[in-house]
């Protein structure tokens, strides 16, 4: 290929820097010890000064090297004069230097939606569960997950002083999924991953449907989705409507990429267009591999109380 690198490329290469921005405002907001939490709908929807700043500095960064694509992001915030010290110019140049799929080689700008979780997992941030935290960047064309960049502020956290913090993985389809070793549950162990604060009868119902031998109970959608690609969870299972598109076009495209899948509980693939409504409204079901399986457990009661999109 000559001439510059195709737009989703150069796209993805900004989103890494961006997203590893992000990353370290959100370590920054929380070592200040001022979290400034305000609550959304409830005790259980929460938004701190990193998810506002996190944002701010995503939106703007991208939106400005970028200014034709669309980009929706979790918090509804004002329109204000963005702060330059928020502002990310970098790019990674190893993703620069890999090959664009052919089917994405000539993309443009306005033909690309961005999904922006700045912070999921923010109730999890203000319960010191370092962990489960992640950022969200999706990228989607003509309503499917293309790439994903999530960055993990507080990985290696546990280890205490001198570790390195962080870290950040990427993919996109055709070309694999980049920042972490794939891994694959042990032998035929069913260990399922499902929420560990917005739980239901039928979330449980369901969990209980696939015949576990082990549950894990975590925050955060980009966190679960972790938990597959790397041999800890065999399905994410949540059956509710509580999970949103910025939580799931990241982590798709990068379980995509590898082979793995996410549906809602009927099986159907979610849509990222720019016009879609927010809400997953059909649950997720995510798995590396043996997908069917999970989908063919699946409650009837699920079903009949989760309408597919």
């Amino acid at each position: 290929m000559s001439g510059s690198p195709a737009v989703v490329m150069r796209l993805v290469a900004s989103a890494y820097n961006v997203a590893e921005k992000a990353g370290s405002i959100v370590r920054k907001v929380l070592h200040s010890g001022e979290l400034g939490i305000v609550e959304k709908t409830g005790a259980n929807d929460l938004q701190t000064l990193a998810d506002r700043l996190a944002q701010q500095s995503i939106c703007a960064s991208l939106s400005r090297r970028f200014p034709k694509i669309t980009i929706i992001g979790e918090e509804e915030l004002p329109a204000e004069e963005i702060k330059e010290d928020l502002i990310e110019n970098g790019h990674s140049e190893e993703i620069l230097q890999k090959t664009c799929p052919a089917e994405y080689s000539g993309l443009k700008e306005e033909e690309l939606v961005v999904w922006v979780d700045p912070l999921d997992g923010t109730k999890e941030y203000t319960e010191g569960l370092l962990d489960n935290v992640t950022v969200l960047i999706g990228i989607a064309y003509r309503g499917r997950a293309i790439a994903g960049v999530i960055n993990q502020p507080f990985y290696n956290y546990q280890l205490g002083g001198g570790e390195d913090l962080g870290r950040t993985m990427w993919g996109i389809l055709g070309l694999g999924a980049f920042g972490f070793q794939l891994q694959e549950v042990p032998g035929d162990n069913r260990i399922v991953t499902t929420t560990r604060s917005h739980s239901n009868k039928l979330v449980t119902d369901c969990v209980d449907a696939m015949e576990p031998h082990e549950v894990i109970r975590v925050g955060g959608a980009g966190n679960k989705i972790i938990q597959l690609v790397e041999g800890k969870a065999s399905a994410y299972v949540f059956a509710s409507p509580g999970c949103k598109k910025w939580d799931t076009c990241a982590p798709e495209a990068i379980l995509h990429a590898v082979g793995g899948k996410l549906t809602d509980m009927h099986g159907n693939a979610y849509r990222y267009n720019a016009d879609v409504k927010h809400m997953n409204s059909a649950g997720v079901l995510a798995t590396l591999r043996n997908h069917e399986y999970y989908i063919s457990r699946v409650p009837k009661s699920v079903l009949q109380a989760l309408k597919s999109e």
